[in-house]
C-alpha cells in the first residue's frame, strides 16, 4: 500500500472511529461526555432548528450524516445533519423520552409505551419490538412534601427514560418495571433480565465486559455483561421521610478502570469498576446531581440541579478545581469538545463555558425564554420560585414544573459533530447551533 493510500485508510478509519463515538447517549459506550473535534468558541448563529411535536427531553444522537432524536409527540426524528431535513419519522405510543443509540444499521430506544424499538435507521422502518414489563415513573408516599402526605404521588422530576447501550451484540437498557435488560441486538431476543428493587430509568454504560447502572432503590450496580449475575452493587444515601434525597437519574461514566456517577442524594461518587469500593465523594449540600458527568484529561465534569453550580473536580481525588455558578438549574449533561464544555440550562439557555476555567464564553437563549410569558423568570432568569410555585397540594407542583418548562427548557444534553452543537428544548425544537 502507498503512503497516500495508507493515510486515507487511516483518515477512513478516524471518521468511522468518530461517528461510532457519538452515536448513543453521551457518546459512547462508557458515556464519557466527550466529543470529536473543537467546539465553537464564538456563537456565529443557529444553523437550523427542526420542530416537533412536543418537548424534546430526548438527547440527539449521531449516525453518518443523520441526528436522530425523540419527542414527548411519542415521535422518535431522523433529521438530516446539514440540512435539518425530515428523513423519516416513527410513532410509538408514548412519550420518547430516551436517547436512541445506532449501531449494525439499526436505531434502538425505549417509549412511554412500555415498548423497545429497533428500527432500520436508513429508513425508519421496524426491524422488531420487545415488551417490557410497563413503563411507570419513580412514586413515594408525600414525595418532595407534597400534600396529603399520605398520599403516594409519581416524581414529577423523573423526567427521562432509559437510554440504551449497544456492546458486543447486545442492547442493554432500564425500564420502568425495575428491571436491566439484556436483548439480542440482532433478533431483540432477550438474553437476561435483570431485577432491582425500584424504577430504572438511568441509562447503563459498558466497559470490560460489564453494565453499569442505578436505580431508583439507591443501589448502583454492576452486572457481567453476558451471563447477567450481579458483580457487585454500591448503596447510596436513602430519604425515608419525603423521598427527596433518594434514586440514580443519570448515567456513569467509566474511565480507567474508576465509575463516576451523580445521585438525588446530592453526591457525585466515584467507584472502583473492579470492586464496587468507593474511592471519594463531593458533597453538594442538597442539591441532585442528575447531570451524568464528562471525564476528560484527568477532571470530571457536572453540574448540580436546585443550586445551579457548573463544578469541576480531580478525577483522581476529587479535589475541587472549577465552580461556576449559573442562572438556573442544570441538568443537561456536560459534552466536551476540545477546550469548551457545553451545557443545557433550564432557564432556556445553552451555556459555553472554557474547559479549563469554567468561565462563560457564549451562550444561546430560545425564544420562549425571552419572551418569558407568565414572568417564570426574574429579571436576572433565575425562576420566579415564589410566583411559580404557590403550593405543595394536588396539581400544583405538576403546574409549576409545566410553568418552569414553558421557556424552552433544556434537559436535553448537547452532541458536539463537525462543530455544530446539536440540542433538543422543552420548546418542541431540535437546535442546530455553530
Amino acid at each position: 500500500m502507498s503512503k497516500r493510500a495508507l493515510l486515507i485508510a487511516i483518515a477512513n478509519l478516524l471518521v468511522i472511529g468518530n461517528c461510532a463515538a457519538q452515536s448513543m447517549f453521551r457518546g459512547d459506550a462508557e458515556h464519557s461526555g466527550v466529543y470529536a473535534g473543537q467546539g465553537p468558541r464564538q456563537f456565529h448563529g443557529v444553523k437550523w432548528s427542526f420542530q416537533t411535536g412536543d418537548k424534546v427531553l430526548s438527547s440527539p444522537t449521531y449516525h453518518d450524516g443523520v441526528i436522530y432524536v425523540g419527542s414527548d409527540d411519542g415521535k422518535v426524528y431522523a433529521v438530516d445533519a446539514i440540512s435539518g431535513r425530515q428523513l423519516w419519522r416513527y410513532a410509538t405510543g408514548g412519550p420518547v423520552a430516551s436517547s436512541p443509540a445506532v449501531a449494525y444499521g439499526v436505531v434502538y430506544f425505549t417509549s412511554y409505551d412500555g415498548k423497545f424499538y429497533a428500527l432500520n435507521a436508513k429508513t425508519g422502518v421496524t426491524k422488531w419490538k420487545f415488551v417490557t414489563g410497563g413503563e411507570r415513573r419513580f412514586e413515594a408516599r408525600g414525595i418532595h412534601g407534597q400534600l396529603p402526605k399520605s398520599q403516594t404521588f409519581p416524581d414529577i422530576y423523573d423526567t427521562y427514560l432509559s437510554s440504551p447501550v449497544v456492546a458486543k451484540g447486545a442492547v442493554y437498557f432500564g425500564s420502568g418495571d425495575g428491571s436491566v435488560y439484556a436483548l439480542d441486538a440482532a433478533t431483540g431476543a432477550q438474553r437476561w433480565k435483570f431485577a432491582t428493587g425500584n424504577v430504572v430509568h438511568a441509562s447503563p454504560a459498558y466497559a470490560d465486559g460489564v453494565i453499569f447502572v442505578g436505580s431508583w432503590d439507591s443501589n448502583f450496580y454492576a452486572i457481567d455483561a453476558t451471563t447477567g449475575k450481579e458483580k457487585w452493587r454500591f448503596k447510596s444515601g436513602d430519604d425515608e421521610l419525603i423521598h427527596n434525597q433518594v434514586g440514580f437519574q443519570g448515567s456513569p461514566a467509566v474511565v480507567d478502570g474508576v465509575v463516576y456517577v451523580g445521585c438525588r442524594d446530592s453526591h457525585l461518587y466515584a467507584i472502583e469498576a473492579a470492586t464496587g469500593k468507593e474511592k471519594w465523594n463531593v458533597s453538594t449540600g442538597l442539591s441532585w446531581v442528575i447531570t451524568s458527568p464528562a471525564v476528560h484529561q484527568g477532571k470530571v465534569y457536572f453540574a448540580t440541579s436546585d443550586t445551579g453550580l457548573f463544578t469541576v473536580v480531580e478525577a483522581a481525588t476529587g479535589k475541587p478545581l472549577v465552580e461556576q455558578t449559573s442562572k438556573s438549574f442544570l441538568w443537561s449533561s456536560p459534552a466536551i469538545a476540545g477546550d469548551v464544555a457545553f451545557i443545557g440550562s433550564f432557564n432556556g439557555a445553552l451555556e459555553v463555558r472554557d474547559a479549563t476555567n469554567g468561565e462563560l464564553l457564549w451562550e444561546f437563549q430560545t425564544e420562549a425564554s425571552k419572551r418569558n410569558l407568565g414572568w417564570v423568570l426574574t429579571a436576572d432568569r433565575s425562576f420566579n420560585q415564589s410566583l411559580v410555585y404557590r403550593s405543595n397540594w394536588r396539581e400544583a407542583p405538576t403546574i409549576a414544573v409545566n410553568q418552569q418548562l414553558s421557556v424552552g427548557s433544556f434537559l436535553s444534553s448537547p452532541l458536539v459533530v463537525n462543530g455544530v452543537v446539536y440540542i433538543g428544548s422543552t420548546d418542541g425544537k431540535l437546535y442546530a447551533v455553530e
